[in-house]
């Protein structure tokens, strides 16, 4: 069974690292969120010194760092999830610099070995001429952990708190439904229209995409509306149904192919409700997100990327293509 919903993070905050000001408030960020979840004292300061030599590996090399902390759950079991992001320069060597007491002059080489080590999961992307993004998992407690078939980021537009842009996912019986909303907006009645709309959705998320679509339609007129996007993947058959400028891609390792959405402003404007079908191809993956992360990013310029973990995939995304003037979502999809 699987279950993802932005709506219903317990804390989620995202904390902008561009002064020596912002490492202190991020380690005072994983400290609170790790007593709020119960973790032992030992499973909170391995987070702390993690995130300390994260916040400082930004703050001194690299361009634009922004880092996320949240909280989740696998089961019973609380976890946190650390995520950054960066502009560049870049890691030329990230096997190296996962070594201890590596560094490269001007790189984010220094303390990724200690991160890795404190981490229960560590993964590093980055790519030549481009930024470094980091994602570490820590749990409560020990135990072995599912692998992860999907991932979401949100990230509210500068200024504000709370994010327009929403997403959930479910699945059951082989069959993986996922959504994402982009509430027209920004702000608290963006939020509400992306929360009426996938409360709406997933209320009875065995139909299919299109009458989905139309239901959540219904019970968005009265919110600001906003546009909705809608996908279920049965083994290699992708059926998908869009309102709006929600963007949905079916990638592989060197290629992507985008999926059809009608013109129209879920909850006001919608002509018809149309659902198209395609083939997800091996090694395959869905990618949806908002128009907060710009449709020029070039998967052949990112290798690799199509086939590492979710939330890896996602936060390059949204370090490549997000746009700060704009709520951003992104939802990547590994059935």
């Amino acid at each position: 069974m699987v279950a993802l919903n932005s709506t219903t993070e317990p804390e989620m905050r995202w904390i902008r690292v561009e002064d020596p000001s912002a490492v202190p408030a991020c380690r005072s960020a994983a400290a609170a969120l790790a007593s709020q979840l119960g973790f032992p004292a030992t499973r909170a300061d391995k987070l702390a010194l993690a995130v300390t030599e994260a916040a400082s590996n930004l703050h001194k090399h690299a361009r634009e760092g922004a880092l996320l902390l949240r909280a989740g759950r696998d089961g019973n079991a609380a976890g946190i999830e650390l995520v950054t992001i960066d502009a560049g320069p870049g890691v030329p060597d990230v096997a190296n610099a996962l070594r201890d007491g590596h560094s490269t002059a001007g790189s984010l080489g220094i303390g990724l070995g200690s991160i890795s080590r404190q981490a229960d999961f560590c993964d590093i992307y980055s790519a030549a001429g481009r930024g470094t993004v980091l994602v570490a998992r820590f749990w409560a407690g020990p135990g072995d952990r599912p692998t992860i078939r999907c991932a979401g980021l949100t990230r509210p537009i500068s200024g504000e708190t709370e994010c327009g842009d929403a997403y959930a996912v479910t699945g059951a019986d082989g069959v993986m439904t996922a959504a994402l909303c982009d509430g027209l907006g920004h702000g608290p009645l963006a939020a509400e229209a992306a929360r009426e709309a996938l409360a709406a959705v997933f209320e009875r998320p065995s139909g299919e995409p299109a009458a989905l679509l139309e239901r959540a339609h219904r019970r968005m007129g009265g919110t600001r509306g906003g546009a909705l996007a809608i996908v279920q993947i049965d083994g290699s058959s992708v059926r998908f149904a869009g309102l709006g400028n929600v963007a949905a891609w079916i990638v592989s390792p060197d290629s992507r192919s985008g999926m059809a959405s009608i013109p129209g402003i879920a909850g006001h404007q919608a002509r018809r409700f149309r659902q198209f079908e395609y083939t997800l191809p091996p090694k395959g993956i869905v990618i949806m997100h908002s128009d907060g992360v710009s449709s020029r990013w070039n998967i052949e310029a990112l290798p690799g990327l199509a086939s590492r973990d979710p939330l890896i995939t996602a936060a390059a995304l949204l370090a490549e293509a997000g746009r700060h003037r704009d709520d951003a979502g992104v939802l990547v999809l590994r059935p």
